[in-house]
């Protein structure tokens, strides 16, 4: 199935599910199928690189996810600092710049390292923004927004007459990026998660049935192809 390469979503969410689903029906253990998750995603990055994505961005590690067992956390976090080393070294190289959205001061003290060696590395680099939402919570992000806009209007930096969506959008994350024009979910799970409530309010939705380790470069073709058959009326007839 072939997508019209003139109208490719400027941006495309992710949320990577069904990790430990995949390792449960396989008897393994789940680190092995958050593996396998941070291969997938390695390899979907890059594919969307390719083809001529300008931005992604996936739901790493959410706030909520901190109520998993220790052993799980703890096992998450060193593979996500792995991930995050050598990915640096070929994200680099492959023109991939890197961005973090969420309270990356609350991470283990080895992820730092990681995290600002991945932003250094790539920050130079004009290909796909591929934003790793790591500690995240969309409403927590609102907040965070709030709490700023309220400091500058308290420093007379700003007036409440002044504030609008644009100031809004830029106090978040992604600030100074277009929003999600399409956000898929993996696993079959109906609900958006927390992930990124004032950035996807247009979005295009698509949820598939299909784990996150099995997910494809087709199966990005094929969301691809999906999102260009709708038409985006954005509150219009």
């Amino acid at each position: 199935m072939e997508f019209n390469k003139e109208n490719l979503p400027k941006h495309i969410a992710i949320i990577m599910d069904g990790n430990r689903r995949w390792a449960k029906e396989k008897g393994i253990k789940p680190t092995l199928g958050h593996k396998e998750g941070a291969k997938t995603l390695e390899k979907i990055v890059r594919y969307a690189n390719k083809i001529g994505i300008k931005h992604m961005t996936v739901y790493a590690f959410s706030t909520e996810n901190w109520k998993r067992t220790e052993e799980e956390v703890s096992a998450l976090m060193l593979l996500l600092q792995s991930y995050l080393e050598d990915f640096a070294k070929k994200a680099d190289t492959e023109n991939i710049r890197i961005k973090f959205l969420g309270d990356t001061t609350a991470l283990p003290k080895g992820m730092h390292k990681s995290i600002n060696n991945c932003l250094e590395k790539t920050k130079n680099n004009t290909g796909i923004t591929f934003n790793i939402a790591l500690n995240y919570g969309g409403r927590l992000e609102l907040v965070r927004a709030v709490k700023i806009i309220s400091q500058k209007v308290k420093n007379n930096e700003l007036n409440i007459e002044e504030i609008n969506e644009d100031i809004i959008s830029n106090e978040l994350y992604t600030a100074g990026q277009p929003d999600p024009d399409l956000v898929i979910r993996t696993s079959g799970e109906l609900r958006l998660s927390n992930f990124l409530p004032w950035q996807i309010v247009y979005s295009e939705l698509l949820f598939i049935k299909k784990y996150w380790p099995d997910f494809d470069e087709q199966d990005l073709d094929n969301a691809i192809v999906e999102y260009q058959k709708r038409k985006r009326n954005f509150g219009a007839s």
